[in-house]
């Protein structure tokens, strides 16, 4: 079983019931703007405090959408009996702030009353920081600054400092609300958040989670006492923040006890359904299926992200290293942009609008992508065209919104002008920022791929490139990832329902219960890939590899690099 909370895209909150063989047993879902936007004020999921750069959700919402989701289930029927486990999968880097009444009151929580009732007043601070969340730089500059520059900083906690990470949000609120910090008893990651409600007692984090917070050691496999000393405010403040953290087992599979009497009486769990440390949703989506090292997610919803599961550990500040959810000694690699979706949006917006009797909203942008070739270039002595489209503030490369345009001649750039003889189209815009977005997956992740072993010939590449997401249904897009990526086995499209994340929290729970003890314990990969079956899950949409094209990118790769620098530059000044 699985609980998911999600502010990409569409908010909500999914139970996923699943049985041995991994078959969908029963699935509901909240959604936060249609069953509470009224109620909480929010729209997408948050609130939004523009003036300081806020975004936040209510925690009583997600408190009151557990109850409520759990019904959704009972009411369709659901043996609620008969689930032996319970994992999930939560936004990274939100944080709750617990007060010293939360303990005693998870333990005692009275199945006649709802969960709101009685949490009400356990929360030293009733919102949590959302993802998207942008009011930390000062904090970000000081985390970046503590250890010895961004790449230090990277080295110990797997990523530079960004604003959504949690030591950062931890630091403002100290310095921001610091009667807050000094009311919080416990503090969660709403992961752990979510066990805790299920397990009645303040739960660890999970520990590939617990590296999405600029805080803990990866390689020492402990928090780090500088960066705990910069967050507290001096080394004196440290034993009360470790406290505020708790420990962290380093076991992603281990069982953390049975369900909160609440649920058997409410909801009718059975008394021995076991809980298991929830975890991040982006280490939840790369569980969603036997993931190989070296094949890669690409998640294109609002946001983009891309995935890797890899055994090389390459620290660098512009993406995050986390540990693997569920195999220790693997990491996972990921990229996470805010202009994804969106930005493609704007683009298509801007092309003349499909005929009446045409369906499909994305008919022209699919046209324009696939009819214009790779760059624009057409002919030799065309410049190729390079751009950023940035409708919002940007996480890879870190600058404010803006779109920029570039052309490259082989061996310069220039800036593009609207008075220059070159010609660019809303046409082009539409293959462009499909390949800028690719572009810049793949100048990140290039020392981190190799060879496929089943085909030496090939140059460094991931070996399968997955597509979830909204923009994993549309073709055009498939076949310009499969331009720049490459993939020596293909491109495709995982369909899990659309809730990869959701399932991977599920699937994490059935390998926590089955995996067995000692010598006879199965790994993750083992157990699930025994039992997973690609028919049905994985449909192929590119081949993926071609030479002309993937050497035609690898050629634009540094000028790519450039453009990104000088933007920087600028944004900078």
């Amino acid at each position: 079983m699985n609980f998911k909370q999600l502010t990409y895209g569409v908010t909500k909150r999914i139970a996923i019931v699943i049985a041995s063989d991994l078959t969908v047993v029963s699935e509901a879902k909240v959604d936060f703007d249609a069953d509470f936007g009224a109620k909480y004020a929010v729209k997408k999921g948050v609130r939004i405090n523009e003036d300081e750069g806020e975004v936040y959700q209510p925690v009583a919402m997600w408190v009151e959408a557990v109850d409520l989701v759990l019904a959704r289930l009972r009411e369709k029927g659901c043996p609620m009996g008969q689930i032996k486990g319970v994992s999930g999968s939560g936004q990274q880097h939100s944080s709750v702030y617990w007060n010293s009444d939360a303990e005693a009151t998870l333990k005692s929580l009275d199945p006649k009353h709802s969960l709101l009732d009685q949490l009400g007043g356990v929360f030293a601070y009733e919102f949590a920081p959302n993802w998207q969340d942008h009011s930390t730089q000062k904090e970000c500059d000081d985390f970046d600054a503590h250890l010895g520059g961004p790449q230090k900083l990277a080295d110990v906690s797997g990523s530079a400092a960004h604003h959504r990470f949690t030591g950062t949000q931890i630091l403002r609120m100290r310095r921001r609300r610091p009667q807050v910090y000094e009311a919080t008893a416990r503090i969660s990651l709403c992961s752990s958040f979510l066990a805790s409600v299920f397990l009645g007692s303040i739960a660890p984090f999970d520990i590939s989670d617990v590296t999405g917070m600029n805080l803990w050691d990866i390689s020492a496999e402990t928090w780090n006492q500088k960066l705990l000393e910069l967050t507290a405010g001096g080394e004196e403040g440290v034993p009360a923040l470790r406290k505020k953290l708790g420990e962290v087992p380093t076991d992603g599979g281990v069982i953390l006890g049975t369900v909160s009497p609440y649920f058997t009486q409410r909801f009718g769990f059975s008394e021995g359904c076991r809980i298991t440390a929830f975890t991040g949703d982006n280490p939840a989506t790369i569980l969603s299926l036997p993931l190989r090292p070296l094949d890669a997610i690409v998640s294109l919803g609002t946001s983009s992200t891309f995935l890797m599961n890899t055994p090389n550990y390459k620290p660098d500040p512009s993406y995050h290293f986390m540990n693997h959810p569920t195999t220790k000694g693997h990491y996972m690699f990921m990229l996470c942009y805010k202009n994804g979706g969106l930005a493609r949006e704007k683009v298509r917006d801007a092309l003349p609008k499909p005929a009446a009797d045409e369906k499909d909203p994305w008919a022209n942008f699919n046209k324009s992508v696939l009819e214009t070739p790779p760059l624009d270039v057409h002919k030799d002595g065309d410049l190729a065209k390079l751009g950023l489209y940035f409708p919002l503030p940007e996480i890879v490369p870190n600058v404010q919104a803006g779109t920029w345009r570039y052309t490259h001649d082989g061996s310069s750039l220039s800036e593009y002008s609207a008075s220059s003889s070159t010609n660019w189209t809303s046409e082009a815009d539409a293959r462009i920022i499909v390949e800028s977005q690719a572009l810049s997956m793949r100048l990140r992740s290039q020392n981190l791929v190799s060879k496929t072993p089943e085909r030496p010939e090939l140059p460094a590449q991931p070996r399968r490139i997955y597509l979830v997401g909204g923009g994993s249904l549309n073709p055009a897009i498939a076949r310009a990832f499969g331009d720049v990526l490459g993939g020596a086995e293909g491109v495709y499209r995982l369909d899990v329902g659309g809730n990869a994340c959701a399932l991977g929290g599920a699937y994490k729970a059935l390998w926590a219960c089955e995996r067995g003890d000692g010598d006879e314990q199965q790994s993750f990969d083992e157990l699930i890939g025994a039992r997973w079956k690609e028919e049905g899950n994985v449909q192929k949409v590119d081949d993926g590899y071609r030479e002309k094209e993937y050497k035609i990118y690898g050629d634009v790769l540094g000028a790519f690099e450039e453009m990104e620098s000088r933007v920087l530059s600028v944004a900078k000044n």
